[in-house]
């Protein structure tokens, strides 16, 4: 500010009309650049990928992927510095000190969290869900199948959590939650009984439950009763479910600009990114007697209301 403020001095003695376009200039121009290093464990062409489109959407700040084991503990960062961190080890190392800049987590799930955090939300984390929004993926089935009022859900030790959130979202959608433990993925009893009271299967992100182990079986058997099975994730639909939400890097690189032009003390302490896609698998909607959905208009008529990040 002191230099700006000199600047101001010197246009004082230049004609008034030169004077006027300088100090336009001279205020449009950021005062200082933020230093936001991103970091992990390991390098790979998609991280440096990632670093280098933020970098492009942020000419005017220092933006640089730093590798977690060359990094100092936390406290020892330069103050105002925002830290991005991009996988499970970097989370455990800024776990250790509760000191040091506010930190935005990418490509953490809500289990992965639960399991290093439970309940508590440390007020330096702002943790941005890699997994779909269940509230959206909710919706999506409602969208998808309106006359589906029975939803069917597995969860295990690890995602039962999840069942606090999903039953009041269901209910304001007017749907009926069967929910059913399923802790021994090779008895498929539990999912015959949750199928027969079931009219859709709403897959939770849980790689217990949904594994390349599972998913035979869990396909099989929910085709078999003629059932859709929505989720867990993008990568499921590929294999056979019917329909996910998903956020692909252009759209959290989108919510990654938006947070860094705020304070750092306005960071949420969790977030599901407000931009997001729909894909689905044609080939199990047409085996099913569903009609086909265009995803870009399901996506926009699940995001009508949602409030902006």
């Amino acid at each position: 500010m002191g230099a700006l403020l000199t600047r101001i001095r010197v246009l004082r003695t230049l004609p008034p009309r030169l004077c006027l376009l300088l100090l336009v200039s001279l205020l449009s121009l950021p005062l200082h650049a933020a230093e936001i290093v991103l970091t992990a464990a390991e390098d790979s062409a998609g991280v440096q990928a990632f670093t280098r489109a933020l970098a492009e959407r942020r000419p005017g700040d220092s933006v640089r992927f730093v590798m977690l084991h060359t990094l100092p503990t936390p406290s020892a960062l330069v103050g105002g510095t925002r830290l991005i961190l991009l996988d499970l080890p970097s989370l455990d190392w800024r776990l250790q000190d509760d000191q040091g800049p506010s930190t935005l987590v990418l490509r953490v799930s809500r289990l992965q969290a639960h399991q290093r955090l439970g309940n508590r939300q440390p007020a330096h984390l702002s943790l941005l869900w890699s997994d779909p929004s269940l509230d959206r993926q909710l919706r999506l089935t409602h969208a998808l199948l309106p006359q589906a009022k029975r939803v069917g859900v597995l969860y295990g030790k690890h995602s039962e959590f999840l069942l606090k959130e999903l039953l009041p979202a269901a209910h304001r959608l007017g749907l009926q939650i069967n929910a059913q433990r399923w802790d021994d993925t090779h008895d498929s009893r539990p999912l015959q009984a949750l199928l027969s009271v079931s009219d859709v299967l709403l897959g939770l992100n849980d790689p217990a439950l949904y594994n390349p182990m599972t998913v035979k079986n869990l396909l099989l058997s929910s085709y078999g009763q003629q059932l859709a099975l929505i989720g867990p994730n993008a990568g499921f639909v590929k294999a056979g479910s019917l329909a996910s939400t998903y956020s692909d890097q252009d759209d959290w690189l989108a919510v990654l600009d938006r947070l860094l032009d705020l304070p750092q003390a306005s960071w949420p302490r969790s977030l599901y990114p407000s931009r997001f896609k729909v894909t689905s698998n044609p080939q199990v909607a047409r085996s099913l007697g569903i009609e086909q959905m265009a995803p870009a208009a399901v996506a926009a008529q699940l995001a009508a209301g949602e409030e902006p990040l």
